[in-house]
């Protein structure tokens, strides 16, 4: 009995020490528990985001199109005259000038017509002049004189026409360019070969960079712009924009425009695939990483950015140019701390914790 009393006065004298603890010893408030509690829970809330200033600048844009080259001038060249061919003297790739001779039909009697109207012409004009001493003599009517006078100057009408349809047994080039293709061959004759296709001619200086222009792109398009035109060969040529269309196409509703290369050398083929760069008006822009880009909850394209409370804002913009890496936008304000990291994780409204990244530089283009 005397072990079980011992251990009884143990415990009530435990517990009343342990219960007296409290009101003696220091202890931390239930006021002061719910404050580390909210901060702890605010700490976890903010999110952290890497931002960076950027820079509104005087940008030079630049429209970039997709094209092909095409031959300034193209021609088939046909034969004029019935006829056998006698001689070609180009062939496929043959460089030629004005007026150079492509092909030779034969003659068909056409040299024979040449020399009777000839000689009727020198027939006609020897007997104007022997009857002249007697027209002014009065021997003969004058109206003999104006007979012979007429049939003189129909002899002559008939030997330019006998001139020209010998002309035209010979096909000439005309004018300056390329042989790219040969329809015939020597020997062959058609007694209807008036009109049948001898060669296929292409003038390649200038050669041209043919692009379609959109109906809202078109109004920054000038005639006697200056634009790059990327070969897909890798070579960069100069020139100038010398016609821009003023009727769009029925299909695609955009504009034909041509952009005049020179090609002394022929180095630029006729046909390939050519990146037309036109600058435009310089105007206010900014550049920001392409992965900044994002949509709004509304589904507005645009960029997040923190104020300087660090709270979450949207900005949307106007996309002007796409460099692949970096884009070039309107509507953000100077020195706008734009959200490049973690954009995607936070929303309008909601404060951050925001956290410098790699400065962006913005330089006038």
């Amino acid at each position: 009995m005397k072990a079980s009393r011992i251990t009884a006065f143990g415990l009530v004298a435990g517990a009343a020490l342990w219960i007296a603890s409290g009101h003696f010893l220091p202890h931390e408030s239930a006021e002061s528990r719910a404050a580390i509690r909210t901060g702890e829970g605010e700490a976890k809330k903010l999110f952290r985001v890497a931002v960076s200033e950027t820079y509104v600048v005087p940008h030079s844009r630049k429209l970039v199109l997709s094209g092909r080259t095409e031959a300034d001038k193209r021609v088939v060249i046909n034969s004029r005259a019935n006829g056998e061919v006698k001689e070609v003297r180009v062939k496929r790739g043959s460089v030629v000038k004005a007026g150079d001779i492509i092909a030779v039909l034969s003659d068909e009697a056409r040299e024979a017509q040449v020399v009777q109207a000839q000689s009727l012409v020198t027939q006609r004009r020897t007997e104007l002049e022997a009857k002249r001493g007697l027209l002014a003599s009065g021997a003969i009517p004058r109206l003999e004189g104006v007979n012979l006078e007429a049939q003189l100057r129909i002899a002559e009408a008939n030997l330019a026409l006998a001139l020209a349809e010998r002309e035209r047994g010979i096909v000439r080039a005309p004018w300056s360019g390329v042989i790219v293709d040969l329809a015939v061959e020597v020997g062959q004759a058609s007694f209807s070969f008036s009109g049948r296709d001898i060669a296929s001619l292409l003038a390649f200086d200038p050669m041209l960079a043919v692009v379609e222009v959109s109906e809202r792109k078109l109004a920054g398009t000038k005639v006697g712009q200056h634009a790059a035109v990327r070969l897909v060969t890798g070579e960069t040529v100069s020139g100038r924009i010398r016609f821009v269309s003023k009727t769009a196409s029925a299909t695609t509703r955009t504009y034909r425009v041509e952009v005049e290369l020179p090609n002394v050398d022929g180095a630029i083929p006729d046909g390939i695939t050519a990146e037309v760069s036109i600058p435009l008006a310089q105007v206010a822009a900014t550049r920001v990483p392409r992965s900044a880009l994002t949509y709004s909850s509304a589904g507005e394209l645009g960029v997040r950015n923190v104020n300087d409370d660090n709270v979450v804002g949207f900005s949307p913009v106007s996309v002007l140019e796409d460099e692949q890496t970096y884009m070039w936008v309107s509507g953000l304000v100077d020195r706008t701390r734009v959200i490049v990291q973690g954009q995607d994780f936070v929303r309008e409204g909601q404060k951050v914790d925001a956290v410098p990244a790699v400065e962006l530089t913005a330089t006038a283009r």
